[in-house]
């Protein structure tokens, strides 16, 4: 199946390593042209250099307010075309409602809600019919997910921004996408295993709850991202299509 990404550009954050770079592997592998962010210029550079010369790589924080502005620009002066996002940040700290902080709270919202928001808004404005953005969201989107009380509190706000700016930006021929991970082998599920004091054990009692049986990798993670941002899904939009080997179960 062509999904149409020759030669278009996207900009994908938080693409150094996870999800991310999963989805720009997908988007470069099938002809499509990426401009990658990460924490630190050296894990942006290798991480591009890992994809080849259809890949770049820039230092940027979601939360920094010049950072759409930048990456927008790097765009078009390094290929020329701007076509779409995928957002996608880190997870938020995990913790309950009682361990965490007002600092906690704060960054997570600059960087999971209002980065993603701005980050969206500059984009959007600057692309024309046929553009697409998506967003990395979560499960929590349509249930709390325990021990991750930030993620829960934000990121269904943060689909419902999507879906409003799905609304919006429709009649100009763009798309609006999410994406929700369940529970994928990333550095990220490592890290919330180990949360439980026995990651094997807790590995095998998420599996249990898991039709397919196992956790998801980071590349089925990429394909289906890159899908929902190419123009064969030239007709889905305002949706959040869960990838989680059917642990949800609702409709």
């Amino acid at each position: 199946m062509d999904l149409g990404l020759t030669d278009r550009t996207y900009l994908v954050t938080g693409a150094t390593r996870g999800l991310g770079l999963a989805t720009a592997r997908a988007l470069t592998a099938d002809g499509a042209r990426v401009v990658l962010t990460g924490r630190t210029a050296e894990s942006a550079a290798a991480a591009a250099a890992e994809l080849g010369e259809r890949a770049v790589g820039v230092a940027a924080d979601n939360a920094g307010p010049q950072t759409p502005e930048r990456l927008i620009a790097t765009a078009r002066e390094r290929f020329g075309r701007l076509d779409g996002i995928l957002i996608s940040v880190g997870g938020p700290p995990p913790g309950r409602t009682t361990d965490l902080t007002d600092d906690q709270w704060r960054d997570g919202f600059e960087t999971v809600f209002l980065g993603a928001v701005r980050l969206a808004r500059a984009v959007a404005a600057e692309l024309g019919e046929g553009g697409v953005i998506g967003f990395v969201l979560s499960g929590s989107v349509y249930e709390p997910i325990g021990g991750l009380t930030v993620s829960n509190g934000l990121r269904p706000g943060l689909a419902g921004f999507a879906k409003s700016l799905a609304d919006e930006v429709g009649p100009r021929g763009i798309r609006v996408v999410g994406v929700l991970p369940g529970r994928i082998a990333t550095d990220r599920m490592t890290q919330l295993d180990a949360v439980s004091g026995d990651p094997e054990a807790n590995r095998a009692r998420n599996c249990a709850t898991i039709p397919l049986g196992r956790y998801g990798e980071p590349d089925e993670f990429g394909r289906t991202a890159a899908f929902l941002l190419s123009p064969a899904a030239s007709y889905l939009t305002g949706v959040m299509v869960p990838v989680d080997g059917g642990a949800r179960r609702g409709f």
